[in-house]
């Protein structure tokens, strides 16, 4: 996947790649802080980097909450931040009609955990393309992501990830098993650890997902000793003000410390 993203950096480093970012867009002076922040960080420690953010939040507990400033909206500001700092971006999608339009402003298209079964989804999104990420379903074996991968790469699109993100265990919690890293590399294709959205506690009786943050760290450590070839993490200046998954994001001001750390496990299993 990364091969096809002409203005990634530091692929030489032999180093894990990031893709990070808010959970959702919330205003272009939010995106271009983040963003510039993650970009210095990546910069000195040779990382390669992907910022995400989510244009529309469509999987949410309750009518009222947040879901975006406008597709459109969010989407231009993905395309600023990108073509400022020089780097790929990264949104989600959520129907086979978005495919073609947020094709238009990033470099990366994402298929939810929830909808990484969707056929018409997944065959929009590589006729685009575009690198796609998929984020392997909560409710799926590793095994079983070789056809979710199989429906892009037979579309025509062979630059494929995969992204875990942990599996349900009971009601409101994630477990995430690092067996599912070397099985999902069997598939030849990068695999990603999400590791903010592993840390969630979905399903709470307020209607609004918890998360535990301060495990970010371990899992982070974990997923980079297990071989993984990327993580994926949501960060935020002020994650307790953050309109959508402040509970299990890392604070910005965090994320240089843990990524050190990142790269020393790195080099220490090479």
């Amino acid at each position: 996947m990364l091969k096809a993203l002409s203005n990634i950096k530091h692929l030489d480093s032999n180093n894990f790649y990031l893709l990070a970012g808010p959970c959702a867009i919330e205003s272009e002076e939010m995106a271009f802080e983040i963003a510039g922040k993650i970009k210095e960080v990546c910069d000195k420690l040779e990382i390669p980097f992907i910022f995400k953010g989510s244009y529309r939040k469509a999987n949410r507990s309750r009518l009222d909450s947040f879901t975006g400033i406008g597709d459109i909206k969010a989407l231009e500001i993905l395309k600023k931040v990108g073509e400022h700092y020089n780097i790929p971006t990264v949104t989600d999608i959520h129907e086979s009609a978005e495919a073609a339009m947020a094709a238009k402003y990033v470099d990366v298209l994402q298929i939810p955990a929830f909808l990484c079964r969707q056929t018409d989804l997944l065959v929009a999104a590589a006729k685009t393309g575009k690198a796609i990420n998929i984020k392997k379903g909560q409710f799926l074996s590793a095994e079983s992501m070789q056809f979710a991968a199989q429906k892009v790469i037979e579309s025509g699109n062979p630059n494929v990830a995969i992204t875990d993100r942990g599996n349900m265990f009971g009601y409101q919690d994630m477990i995430v098993d690092m067996r599912a890293i070397p099985t999902l590399q069997n598939l030849n294709l990068p695999v990603v650890l999400d590791i903010t959205h592993s840390l969630q506690q979905p399903n709470q009786s307020s209607g609004v997902t918890g998360g535990k943050p301060q495990l970010i760290e371990t899992i982070a450590k974990a997923g980079i000793a297990a071989g993984a070839d990327g993580i994926f993490l949501e960060t935020h200046p002020n994650p307790s003000e953050a309109k959508s998954d402040g509970a299990n994001m890392l604070p910005l001001d965090q994320l240089e410390e843990l990524l050190k750390k990142l790269v020393r496990v790195r080099k220490a299993i090479l």
